[in-house]
């Protein structure tokens, strides 16, 4: 009983590592959000019809609260477009443009395929080096965590998620984030994989 305790102690640990070492880095309001020229824009899944899900939604809501304030000034949108008929990008572009923001300040990762992947390329493709981090809170730490890993000058703003979507959703994300965060942590530590693709540069204009 006393060993199968160590992994659960340990993943605990780890976690709560994460939050501490990011706390300094993480916002729940736009306002107080400091000025980054980019927001990356996490993906969250796409609902049936193939736009935002609610998840998603608030984020890109989020970025484009920012994008008006004048804390950024242009949007990467990071997700999955593996399948032909799966475009979390695109649509997270079309809902940012109906928000308001021009889609010349929009650009687009199609290979953002886990938030480490995102990471790692908006530092070596997109040429990010500064950034406002868009996502859920309880994803929050991780994220900042490894975007500071590549040293991106990564900070980051949460979004609603256990206020919005309850225990019934939320408890099994969190569970899910945690063993991510271990995950995460051999990535960046020991290591370090490349993404699934990577490609030429294209910076962001």
């Amino acid at each position: 009983m006393g060993l199968l305790l160590v992994p659960s102690f340990l993943v605990i640990v780890l976690n709560l590592y994460v939050i501490a070492v990011t706390q300094a880095n993480r916002y729940t309001t736009e306002e107080k959000v400091p000025p980054r020229r980019v927001a990356l824009v996490f993906g969250a899944g796409l609902a049936p019809d193939g736009t935002v899900s609610s998840m998603l939604g608030d984020r890109v809501s989020a970025a484009v609260n920012l994008y008006k304030l004048g804390r950024v000034q242009k949007l990467l949108m990071t997700g999955d477009n593996s399948e032909a008929y799966y475009d979390e990008v695109t649509a997270m572009k079309r809902y940012a443009m109906i928000l308001g923001v021009p889609e010349a300040d929009i650009t687009l990762d199609y290979a953002g395929f886990s938030t480490y992947e995102s990471c790692y390329r908006a530092i070596e493709i997109f040429g990010v080096q500064q950034a406002v981090l868009v996502t859920q809170k309880y994803h929050l730490p991780r994220s900042v965590y490894i975007c500071r890993q590549f040293k991106i000058d990564a900070v980051g703003l949460g979004t609603p998620d256990w206020e919005t979507y309850g225990h019934v959703r939320m408890i099994p994300y969190t569970v899910r984030e945690g063993l991510a965060t271990i995950k995460a942590l051999w990535f960046v530590h020991a290591t370090r994989p490349q993404p699934t693709f990577l490609g030429p540069y294209e910076g962001i204009k």
